[in-house]
This record gives C-alpha cells, sequence and structure tokens, in this order.
C-alpha cells in the first residue's frame, strides 16, 4: 500500500480522536447542555433541573468531581478549578443550579465561610472532595 494510502486511511481515525480529546469542557459544559437555562448574570448562569437537589448534585459529581464540596441551609456547593457550582431548592419543586466564575465572590472571600476549601487561597483538595456533615445523597 502506498504511503497516500495509509494516510487517507488513518486520518478519519486521527480526526476521531482529536474531536474526542476536544470535548472535555469540564463541569460548565456538563451542565450547560444538561439543564435548562434561566437566566444570565454577567459571567453567572442559572439552570433549572426538575431532580431534588441531592440528584442533581450527585449527577453533577458523577460526570465532574468537584475539589472541594459542602451543604449549607439546604443547598450543595461544589467547587472546580475555575467555577462554583450551588445547587439549591427551586421553589415548586425541582432544583436551580448556578454556575459562576471562581474569580467573582469567591476570590473575595463570598464562600469562606463553607470552610477549607472555599476559603481563598486553600488548598485545591481543602475539603478532601467530600461533603460534611450536610452532604446531600
Amino acid at each position: 500500500m502506498s504511503r497516500f494510502g495509509t494516510r487517507v486511511r488513518l486520518a478519519p481515525m486521527l480526526l476521531l480522536v482529536l474531536a474526542a480529546t476536544a470535548c472535555g469542557g469540564g463541569v460548565r459544559d456538563y451542565i450547560a447542555d444538561t439543564y435548562a437555562l434561566q437566566n444570565t448574570a454577567g459571567d453567572a448562569k442559572t439552570y433549572t433541573s426538575k431532580d431534588p437537589v441531592g440528584t442533581t448534585v450527585s449527577s453533577i459529581v458523577a460526570e465532574e468531581p468537584p475539589a472541594a464540596r459542602k451543604a449549607d441551609g439546604g443547598s450543595e456547593y461544589l467547587r472546580y478549578d475555575d467555577d462554583i457550582v450551588t445547587v439549591s431548592a427551586a421553589p415548586g419543586g425541582g432544583s436551580l443550579v448556578r454556575v459562576e466564575d471562581i474569580d467573582g465572590r469567591y476570590r473575595s472571600g463570598g464562600f469562606a465561610y463553607l470552610g477549607p476549601g472555599f476559603h481563598p487561597g486553600s488548598p485545591a483538595g481543602g475539603a478532601g472532595g467530600s461533603g460534611g456533615s450536610g452532604s446531600a445523597k
């Protein structure tokens, strides 16, 4: 077989590999593909889920494990390298999923009350990726 024939046969496989590796868009893309967009405010987006908080959080965490996770007051907070995801109960059932850039309230200490892993400058694995005693299951 000629070199040209080999290249032609390998080209589709190469494209498939490149497409597969380029699609790993992280938690923000997973949420956008899975839940219905409710609104956008700056870099923060709020989505709706028909599932309760615990089920919604479990789905997100199964797809993309967070660096830190904490439950507080009926809401779940998931910290990723570039985003904070807050899942809370929606009025009338289901849940709201808010995704915001980590440079916003996080960098100014807005989530410091959640403890290790949520305080600016905390180590990435500060909460060990697990929730406290209030984690939704």
